[in-house]
Order: structure tokens, then C-alpha cells, then sequence
């Protein structure tokens, strides 16, 4: 999803098109939010299921269109150029407004740290429990543990951490798009074979019904926990600045990023709208969070799509985390710029002329702690689905829709209690209550989670 910020924002070439646009876009919001939408319309049943799916899309191009506008200011067209989403947002609402986005921001890029380290656990783990039972049978017993996966996956991201300049390796952006279309159409073929061989369509029509019993509190919070789910499948909005910053400026920008917004959220629609559909069809209620730990056979295409999932998420997981490692080294080099720690030392390697790494210790420190933190916190709250709904909550409102409308109200000089000023505020609100309700929604299922759970004891 943050797989192309940083890199499109290093280099102003200006030399986009639409379909390279259309490319960007796709990779932008393709993720591993994916994975969870087939439980999130099981939570909602058949009625409401497919509706949000299409309402959530229709939403999020309406506001990425009104956002398009505001790339340049004052004119749309011939204005000064906003490099990025927070540069808008200063231009726009003033400095008060960047620093409550700005917050925001990291605080969602450390929160899907978290995710990415929850996730890739349960990937590996769905790897060896698929092999286990293709070797074993399907009664054997497979249990295993999320901890060492997850200890596992933080040594890797310490590692990487201390290479620099990997978030502007513009192969990381490649990589994610193969691996991540690779097993989001796995899992489409998956659930349609099983679905097939089901010869029925299963699932209920009413919210967080199962079969003909009543609905209890649980399934009502998990239909809240499902919106921010959806809502976190198509967050866009805060990469589509930086992606029509690489646009030619003819034709005009807005025009263009409005017709690329156009097709990428009407074919991610399609196909979340089929994943969604055809998993809950073939599972019904007892669809899994992760749709793919709910296979494991032919047990290889399972294992590549997890690998695919694991090989993601290692490259995107540095991607999210070095803008919050720059942010926290800026800081300490400014507030000690004298300090020992901030001399930069250079490690040359063995058998290699060029090969050098330069860090400082304030780095090494700062970031392999930090990693440590999130790996901690990863491993003491391990609910894939309530992580991937707290963020989808947290971020909806705010970066998705009320910074977007207010930018646009400032840059079209919509007078205030006109009918379209009055219709804006109407849809942020509606999508205020969407926010507020799948937020208590993914808070109410972790409380339940930690009812039955112990601290750094997790079976995944």
C-alpha cells in the first residue's frame, strides 16, 4: 500500500502517463487487507456484505476525485505543485492541521508494522501446518506457535533496518506488485474451487447471524470490526497526491488522476466484491480472518501464496518503518548534534571494493529498539483482524475523507452553508459514525481476545 511513497515522492520527472498512473494506483491499494474480506462479509451477511463493498468504493473515488483538485493551489490546473498528501494539507489548512495529519501518519505506518509482523506469523506458520498435514494426514497434530515466527521475522527486519536507502530501491515497489496480485489471485482461485466442489452457496442473509440462532454481542462487534476491515482495503487517498505527482502536466493532472482513480477503484471493487463474495460463499460463517490459513490443499499453491504474503511483507514492512526511523533520528540530531552517537562510522566488507555501510550508533540503537518494541507489542496483541480494523477506523475518517473534503472546500471556495458545503459536511459525518462504530468494534474484539489469552502465549 506504502510500497511507492517514498520513491515517487524522491523523483519529480513529470513524465506519467495514465496507465503508469493506473499501475501505481494498483499496487498503492492492492494488500494484504485483502486476505480478511471475505470474513468481513461474513460478518455482514449476504444483504449488507456486497453493499459496503460497493458503497466504501464509491465513497472513496468520489473523495479522490475532489482530492485530485487540490494537487495544485490556488488554480487546479496552473497552480504551485503539492508534492505530497501533509504538503497539501499545510498549503491548504495551515500548520495546525499537518502536525494532527503528520500524527496520524506514523501513527497508522507503526500500527500496520504491527499488522505485518501479526500477518507474516501466521503466514509462516500456515506453511508449516499446510506441510504437516499433506506429510502427516489431516488429524495429526499441528498445532504451532506464532512467538518464534514472530521473534524470527523481527531479527530480519533488524537486519534490514541498518541498510540504508532501502525504501528508494524501486525493485521493492516490482516486488510487491507480483507478490501481492500473486496471492491475492491465489486465494480467488482457492475459494472458487472449493466453492465448486461445495455444489451450494452458503452464508446468511441478516448482520452477524449464524444459521437460524440470534446474533449475540461478539458478532455484533465483529460486523462493526468488519467496516474498518473494508475501509482499510481501500485506503488510497493519502498515496494519490504522490502518485499524480509523477503525472506529465498535459493534459492537466486532476483530469487524468481523476480517470486513473476511476479504473482502479471500479477493477479493485470487481475484484474485492468476487474474493469477498466467493470466499464467504464457500465457507460461510466459518470463513477464517486469514482466508488463505483456511486451505491446505494442493498444499504447494497454498505454500506459494503464504511465501508470497511472507516475501511482501518483509520488503513493505521497511517501506512503512523508515519514514518513522527518520523522523525519531532527525529529532535526536537536532536536539544533540554534537553527541558521539550521531557520528556516522563506515563498516567496510571484506573482498569488495565499493561494498561499505555507514551508520551511526544513535541508528543501531534507535532502530533495532524500536524494531524490538513492535515485535513485542506484535506478539502481546496477535488479532489479525481487530489490528487490520482499529488502523481501517483510524485512518478512514480523518486522512481519507475529512482532510480530503476540507482541502477541497478551501481550494473551490465553497461558501459556507451553501447546499453543497452542507451535502460535503453530511458525508463526512455519515463517515465519522462508520469510523467511531468499527473503531469500538475492533477495540470490543481485542478485549475479548484478552479474555481468553495470555500475554506472549499464542497459538496461531
Amino acid at each position: 500500500m506504502f510500497m511507492l511513497w517514498q520513491s515517487l515522492t524522491m523523483f519529480h520527472c513529470y513524465l506519467g502517463t495514465l496507465w503508469t498512473a493506473i499501475a501505481h494506483a494498483f499496487t498503492a491499494v492492492v494488500g494484504a487487507g485483502i486476505l480478511a474480506l471475505p470474513w468481513s462479509v461474513a460478518q455482514l451477511g449476504w444483504i449488507l456484505g456486497p453493499f459496503v463493498v460497493v458503497v466504501f468504493a464509491i465513497v472513496t473515488y468520489y473523495i479522490a476525485s475532489l482530492l485530485c483538485d487540490c494537487y495544485r493551489t490556488p488554480d487546479p490546473v496552473i497552480g504551485k505543485r503539492n508534492y505530497t498528501y501533509i504538503h497539501a494539507v499545510r498549503e491548504l489548512l495551515g500548520p495546525k492541521s499537518e502536525l494532527i495529519c503528520g500524527v496520524l501518519q506514523y501513527s497508522i505506518l507503526w500500527g500496520t508494522m504491527i499488522g505485518y509482523t501479526v500477518t507474516t506469523a501466521i503466514s509462516i506458520a500456515s506453511v508449516k501446518r499446510t506441510t504437516c498435514f499433506h506429510d502427516k494426514g489431516r488429524n495429526a497434530k499441528c498445532g504451532v506457535s506464532g512467538n518464534l515466527y514472530m521473534l524470527i521475522y523481527g531479527a530480519i527486519e533488524i537486519f534490514l533496518s541498518q541498510c540504508p536507502n532501502l525504501e528508494k530501491v524501486t525493485i521493492l515497489s516490482v516486488i510487491a506488485s507480483v507478490t501481492s496480485f500473486a496471492y491475492a489471485l491465489i486465494a480467488l482461485c482457492l475459494t472458487t474451487a472449493k466453492l465448486s466442489s461445495n455444489h451450494e452457496f452458503k452464508g446468511s442473509l441478516m448482520v452477524a447471524m449464524v444459521g437460524n440462532t440470534e446474533a449475540t454481542s461478539e458478532r455484533f462487534w465483529q460486523a462493526f470490526q468488519a467496516l474498518g476491515n473494508i475501509a482499510l482495503a481501500y485506503t488510497y487517498c493519502m498515496l494519490l497526491l504522490e502518485i499524480q505527482d509523477t503525472l506529465k502536466s498535459h493534459p492537466p493532472e486532476n483530469k487524468v488522476m481523476k480517470r486513473a482513480s476511476l479504473y482502479v477503484v471500479a477493477g479493485t471493487a470487481l475484484f474485492y466484491i468476487s474474493l469477498g463474495c466467493v470466499g464467504y460463499a464457500a465457507f460461510g460463517n466459518d470463513v477464517p480472518g486469514n482466508v488463505l490459513s483456511g486451505f491446505y490443499e494442493p498444499f504447494w499453491l497454498v505454500d506459494i501464496a503464504n511465501i508470497a504474503v511472507i516475501i511482501h511483507l518483509i520488503g513493505a514492512y521497511q517501506v512503512y518503518a523508515q519514514p518513522v526511523y527518520a523522523i525519531n533520528e532527525k529529532w535526536v540530531g537536532s536536539r544533540w548534534p554534537t553527541s558521539p552517537f550521531n557520528k556516522i562510522h563506515t563498516i567496510r566488507f571484506p573482498c569488495s571494493r565499493k561494498g561499505s555501510l555507514h551508520l551511526t550508533i544513535n541508528r543501531l540503537f534507535l532502530r533495532t529498539i524500536f524494531v524490538i518494541f513492535t515485535t513485542a507489542v506484535a506478539m502481546m496483541f496477535p488479532f489479525f483482524n481487530a489490528i487490520l480494523g482499529l488502523l481501517g477506523s483510524i485512518s478512514f475518517w480523518p486522512l481519507t475523507v475529512y482532510f480530503p473534503i476540507s482541502m477541497y472546500i478551501v481550494q473551490a471556495k465553497i461558501q459556507r452553508g451553501s447546499y453543497r458545503w452542507f451535502g460535503l459536511q453530511a458525508l463526512g459525518f455519515v463517515c465519522l459514525i462508520v469510523t467511531v462504530v468499527s473503531g469500538i468494534g475492533s477495540v470490543a474484539g481485542m478485549v475479548e481476545f484478552l479474555k481468553k489469552a495470555r500475554l506472549f502465549h499464542i497459538e496461531i
